[in-house]
């Protein structure tokens, strides 16, 4: 069967992988030159099950209003005349119960838990690197106010099968050596220790490389998705830049544009982008650098290692479609950073990036087929592409083939998620 993938980020990829490896001819179609050079560039590198908690809370309501009034904080909301944000923020809105956080977080690390094993599995057979690091990750907290809120989601995550350990100062610093600046500045914090970290775009340029080599995987570059070509209950073709491309099957992982083009053709896919920032520094003393990934919890940074280069993460950014981004948009970032890891890094050596998270108002995923008989989505990973994009792939490959999937997939089919 031809399947055509739309979109060659970590997920695309990842999904155009597992499809070729049952032996589909795979096309994927991507506008930009390379894969990865959308929102799988730059990310916070953590391939991490524990942070599966969903967005959509009772806490986040509250932090989604203020965010609207002062855009100091971590999230910022700015209103626009956007009639797609609003509808998506109703439904996020009503996500943020305790009830459906709960409900989205179960499904959230069901696939996060899963996702590990493919990617581990997955680098393991192609021997594809990511300057990984499989030792752990820490989330930690300023404040007990903070922590004694904090660790009840890490506790639920728990109780649904995520190994984790409360750890002191003591026993943190014992862990990662790199905080023991910061010591007298940390409550105390969360260790997940099957969490690990790497590189997104090393992974998913060195992939689709493989793909191509060994799978025979074909990549249309600089190839626009125009529109799709429906004839009755069935796409009959992809419009492009380079004219139509026709297909067997034909799969939607376009991140933040994938709501655009669904909801042209009558599928509900509140898909909406949300945008974050990313610095990328050369450690100056690696000695005084983070050895393991890691979240500050009350500033809502989150870092990691990729070898010997230390990568910053922040902002939850309401903003549209907008990708621009200046240099003082990373201030607290950096400052943050050289509070955490003095000494560490050159601030002004710091390759800066903003990018668009696809997310869903539940926070979840979407997989599996919409509406149309040979039409199926790969998409909305949210804030949790880069750990859970080889779960999903592997997971759609056993759709489309018609077998039964290794998990559970209540909550994250097409149609089946509230």
């Amino acid at each position: 069967m031809k399947v055509l993938v739309l979109g060659a980020g970590v997920v695309g990829t990842a999904a155009a992988y597992y499809l070729a490896k049952d032996g589909h001819e795979v096309t994927v179609i991507e506008r930009h030159p390379m894969a990865a050079r959308g929102t799988s560039y730059s990310n916070a590198g953590l391939v991490s099950p524990g942070d599966a908690t969903a967005w959509a809370s009772p806490s986040a309501l509250k932090t989604f209003l203020r965010g609207i009034f002062n855009h100091d904080l971590g999230i910022k909301v700015r209103l626009r005349l956007d009639p797609y944000f609003f509808a998506w923020s109703m439904r996020f809105l009503r996500q943020c119960t305790q009830e459906r956080l709960r409900a989205n977080s179960r499904v959230k690390l069901r696939l996060a838990l899963y996702a590990r094993e493919c990617i581990n599995a997955l680098s393991a057979d192609t021997g594809v690197g990511y300057d990984e690091r499989k030792r752990g990750i820490l989330y930690f907290f300023r404040s007990q106010q903070s922590l004694d809120t904090g660790t009840d989601n890490y506790r639920f995550l728990a109780e649904l099968g995520l190994p984790i350990e409360i750890v002191g100062r003591d026993r943190l610093v014992e862990l990662e050596p790199g905080l023991a600046g910061a010591r007298d500045k940390i409550a105390d914090g969360v260790y997940s220790p099957i969490d690990q970290t790497g590189d997104s775009r090393q992974f998913t340029e060195r992939l689709s490389a493989y793909c191509t080599e060994k799978l025979g995987v074909e990549f249309l570059f600089g190839t626009t998705v125009q529109g799709l070509d429906i004839e009755g209950d069935r796409v009959r073709a992809v419009m492009t830049s380079a004219g139509p491309v026709a297909g067997d099957a034909i799969v939607i992982s376009l991140g933040p544009e994938s709501g655009l083009l669904g909801r042209r053709y009558g599928v509900d896919l509140p898909v909406y982008p949300v945008k974050g920032y990313t610095a990328t520094i050369p450690l100056e003393d690696e000695s005084k650098g983070p050895t393991m990934g890691g979240a500050d919890e009350d500033q809502l940074i989150a870092y990691s290692r990729l070898g010997n280069r230390i990568r910053l993460a922040s902002t939850a950014e309401f903003t549209g479609f907008d990708r621009t981004f200046r240099p003082r948009d990373f201030a607290a970032m950096f400052r943050t950073g050289k509070d955490l890891f003095p000494g560490a890094f050159d601030e002004s050596k710091a390759e800066l990036w903003a990018g668009l998270r696809p997310m869903m108002p539940s926070s979840v995923p979407v997989i599996g087929r919409a509406r149309y008989r040979n039409l199926y989505l790969d998409t909305g990973h949210g804030h949790l592409g880069w750990t859970i994009s080889c779960g999903s792939g592997k997971l759609l490959a056993d759709i489309v083939a018609g077998r039964k999937p290794e998990i559970d997939t209540q909550g994250l089919l097409y149609g089946t998620a509230r």
